[in-house]
């Protein structure tokens, strides 16, 4: 299997920790070199987020288990890149 270099996750998390407390924690996991959490909807009690995971060999497990200590769940896994190297998306005819 080729090694996963950036998984996006859309995760709900409770207000507590704090989003750079729960950002830094994933950035913290063995093989992550970089994590981005972006808010997406806030509430009253919990916050919606996009998490941006990269690194050179990734494991979703760890991560997830991370997330779940966290009080967090994960909703979807949105985009996963491997291989050597990460390919952005880029336009095609069809985006017109």
């Amino acid at each position: 299997m080729a090694d996963v270099r950036r998984i996006v996750l859309d995760v709900l998390i409770p207000h507590d920790p704090s989003l750079l407390e729960f950002t830094d924690r994933i950035a913290e996991v063995d093989g992550v070199g970089g994590a981005t959490a972006t808010v997406v909807e806030l509430d009253e009690d919990v916050q919606n987020l996009t998490v941006a995971v990269e690194g050179q060999r990734l494991e979703y497990e760890a991560i997830e288990a991370t997330i779940e200590d966290l009080g967090g769940t994960i909703h979807s896994v949105d985009q996963v890149a491997c291989g050597e190297r990460v390919v952005e998306r880029r336009p095609t005819p069809q985006d017109g």
